[in-house]
Parts: C-alpha cells; structure tokens; sequence
C-alpha cells in the first residue's frame, strides 16, 4: 500500500554520524495525546506546553535510561509543516538516536497509529501541501542546505523568505488582470462598436507585462548560476602555465609545476568561491601529439572535461600581435590544441583565451573591453607568476558566468528557468495577436492562459504529482 500524505511520520532530522545534539522530528494530525504520553512520568521541569520547551528523560519499555533531552511540542497549524509537530532534542550519538527514533516507533503503535518513517522531503513536502510555503520556497529548503558558497546561501534564504515567488506572484496578477479583461468582453460585448484592446489599453498592459518578465528571467538566470555554479576547464600546449594559473587562483600549490612539458597527466579539479560564485576549476594535460600511451590517456581525459565545460580557459605564452619568430610555443603543439578544441569543444561553450607569463615579455595585464560575439570570449593578460592580471581574470569569469556586479536577488533553479521561457513565448504571442490587423480576443485571451499556467508552475499552483515526487525526492530524509 502506498504511504499517505495523512500519515504520521518521524525521522532523524540532524546529519548522520557523530555530533553535540541530535533531532528527531514527529509530524501528523492530532499528536497532542501522544506527545503528552511520550513525556508522561519523564519530565524533569514542567509540563509539556506547546512551543515551551521541556527537559525529559526518555525510556525504553522496560523503564531503562535512553537519553535526556528537550522536548518541544508545535501545535498545528503553527509548526514547520502545518500540523501537530514533536522534535526530539537529545545527544547526537547514532546509536542514541536510533534507540531513541525505535522507542517513538513502538509508542506509535498504540498512541498515533500510522505512525512510520519519513521518506526524503516529506517534511517540507507537508508544510507545501499544507500551504505554509509554496513550491519555489520548498525548493529554497534545499538550495540552502546544498548552498556551496555564502552568497548562493543569502540568496537561497530570500527565495526561501518569498523574494522569488513575490516577483512571479505580481507577473502573474497583472497577466490574470488582464486576461479577466479580455475574457469578460468575450463573455459580455458591448453592444456599441468599441475597440477593446485600445479601451482596455491592452497593448500598453502587454507591454508592462513583458517588461516585468524580462526582469524576472535576468534575475532567474543569475540565480540559476549562482546555485550550479561553473566548471572551468584549463586547456592549451604542454607548458604554457595551466598549473600554474590554477595554483595562483586557489591559492595553493596543487599541481606540480615543472619546465619540463607533460608533467600533468591527469585533470585535477578544485572548487574555488569566486566572488561568491562556485566554480570548478579543472586542470588538464597538455594537448599535443605524443607517443607515450600514458600522456595520451591524459589527453583523453582532457577531451572529456571539455565536452563538459562551462567555460575554456584557452592558455598561450604567445598572442597573434606577436611575431612568429619570436613566439616561444611549439606551433605544431599549438595548431594541435586549436584542432582538439574545433572537434571536441561544444559550440555553446564560450573560450576565453589568456595569454600567460607576461612578465617574461614586458607585457601589461589587461582585458578585452568587449568580448566578441558567439564562442569567443575575447582575450586576457595575465602573469601566473606574479599574479598581475589575475583580479581583472577573476571578474571576467564572474562576467561570463552572467552574473552582474549586484549580487543575485535570489536563487533559482533551471525547471523556473523554462517555465519562465514557456511563458515568454506565450506573452510574445499573445502581442502579436493584440497587434494583428484583425486581433482575435479569444486567442488572446489562450495565449495569457497558458501564460499564467507556466509561470504558476513555479510557485506550485499548477504542479502534477510527479514533478513533486521528483523535487522533494531529492531532499534529505528529516527535511
């Protein structure tokens, strides 16, 4: 039999393994009762009081010692989920945790049948269910978890605090506004000859509509970013510094550097908080033509990491203004790499080429002012060794990642970027049905429907069961 959503449910809710305090939490429809029996005779200080907290003493069925803990009691409909919740604060220890989560179990039997296991995200699957907070602030709870760096956090608790889901709510108000307009003429014409979409201002509604919807994906964009990340992926001839600019930007030596060329064979990666965007920074070998079976495996690898990159940091020692006899690369070697990244490079992925070891040559740090268009993501000057140039190559990448100087407002996640895109569609059609010649209104009036239907998607007005089994599914159990 499948589990109900009316069930009552416990899990542990803090981290496995060792810690100072662990939790169990409790969530179901009327668990006052057994709230007051499982304190019954334990207490040490007064009694249970919802949203007091109360120090017990908590016993297995023969009356031996469990642990001692706090005991808080959160009557519905003023707890996490919406209904009758108990958490359980004792020692963090697994084998007291598991004691203390097989007592709650065997009290269930008798005093809150029903009683089983939460399975991952039930918890917060409860408070969306119950209307404490909507499908974009359930998805929060577990950015903010994942959060990987201190801005991906401040921004996940924002959407989880309703910054997100505000924005989509007052989209979609002025869409229903108007679409309500449109449907109530078609219900009801006037009968004088009047023009609709100009007595309403349609067009002009149309357009603030569309305007707030730009708004909203540049800032979902950024928020997608800023939650996944950027993997970054080093590449270009044996020894023109890689390893190098990847020590200088964790700041720390992780690859060996060494004049001598095919010194790494394999890819080494490291997560790096860039301005408080995550990015992977991956290390790879040199791409050249060579004999040796284990370099070539190397270069393998190397191939593979860039069929997965965010972003290519192209690396030479030489650019194009630079006279070929004076150029210090292996053209051959050079020639090779371009070749590698012409076949195995996916067209979207953006290159930034950086010219390294320019204090070698006397050369300044700088940035292309304006990358060039498609792939290429302009040039940089830089000196791993010295570390000129590496501030203005941290900014750039952030640039790249498309994030703004302004910190994303909240993050988000790439099922509302889609719904967000889906919904763009929609409104572009809807202006050009509002602008045609003979403009039909009940088209209209469709295109702002479906419209509304995405862009609810992402707050969770309009979501299928198993959208909701694939997010909450991917939470952590207690959560």
């Amino acid at each position: 039999m499948a589990n109900s959503d009316r069930d009552p449910i416990a899990a542990i809710a803090t981290a496995s393994g060792r810690g100072g305090i662990g939790v169990i939490r409790i969530s179901g429809q009327r668990l006052a009762d057994f709230a007051q029996v499982f304190c019954a005779r334990q207490t040490l200080g007064r009694p249970l009081v919802a949203r007091h907290a109360t120090l017990v003493n908590w016993r297995d069925a023969r009356g031996e010692p469990i642990d001692r803990g706090i005991m808080l009691w959160f009557a519905a409909p003023h707890s996490y989920t919406g209904e009758d919740v108990i958490e359980l604060q004792g020692h963090g220890g697994p084998v007291v945790m598991g004691q203390l989560l097989a007592r709650v179990l065997e009290l269930g039997r008798t005093h809150a049948p029903g009683l089983r296991l939460a399975e991952p995200g039930e918890f917060t699957r409860r408070a969306f269910l119950n209307g404490q907070i909507d499908l974009a602030q359930a998805e929060a709870v577990a950015d903010l978890i994942d959060a990987s760096t201190a801005a991906a956090a401040r921004a996940a608790m924002r959407a989880l605090e309703g910054r997100f889901s505000d924005q989509v709510n007052v989209l979609v108000s002025a869409v229903i506004e108007l679409r309500a307009l449109i449907e109530a003429t078609i219900d009801f014409p006037d009968e004088e000859d009047v023009d609709v979409l100009a007595h309403w201002d349609a067009l002009g509604r149309l357009d603030a509509i569309r305007s707030l919807w730009g708004q909203l994906l540049d800032g979902a964009r950024q928020g997608v970013r800023l939650r996944q990340g950027m993997t970054v992926v080093l590449i270009g001839a044996p020894n023109v510094g890689k390893s190098s600019l990847l020590n200088a930007l964790v700041g720390q030596d992780l690859a060996i550097v060494s004049p001598l060329a095919g010194t790494t064979r394999d890819r080494i990666e490291h997560a790096l908080d860039v301005q408080g965007l995550a990015m992977t920074l991956v290390d790879t070998a040199g791409l050249r033509e060579s004999t040796d079976p284990i370099e070539r495996i190397g270069i393998e690898r190397t191939l593979i990491a860039v069929t997965r990159a965010d972003l290519v940091l192209e690396l030479v020692e030489t650019d194009d203004s630079v006279p070929a006899n004076e150029r210090i690369e292996s053209a051959a070697s050079v020639d090779y790499a371009r070749d590698c990244l012409g076949k195995h490079l996916p067209p979207q992925v953006p290159v930034l080429r950086v010219r390294n070891k320019i204090d070698r040559d006397g050369l300044a740090a700088g940035i292309d002012p304006a990358p060039r268009p498609g792939a290429d993501a302009g040039r940089a000057w830089l000196s791993a060794q010295t570390g000129e140039g590496m501030a203005l190559l941290l900014g750039r990448l952030r640039e790249l990642a498309g994030l703004s100087a302004v910190e994303p407002e909240f993050i988000a996640r790439e099922r509302h970027l889609q719904a967000l895109l889906a919904a763009g569609e929609h409104l572009n059609q809807a202006d050009r049905e509002a602008r045609a010649s003979l403009p039909a209104l009940e088209l209209l009036a469709e295109e702002l429907r479906l419209a509304q239907t995405q862009l609810g998607s992402i707050t969770g007005e309009f979501s299928a069961d198993d959208l909701l089994g694939t997010i909450f599914g991917r939470f952590c159990i207690g959560k």
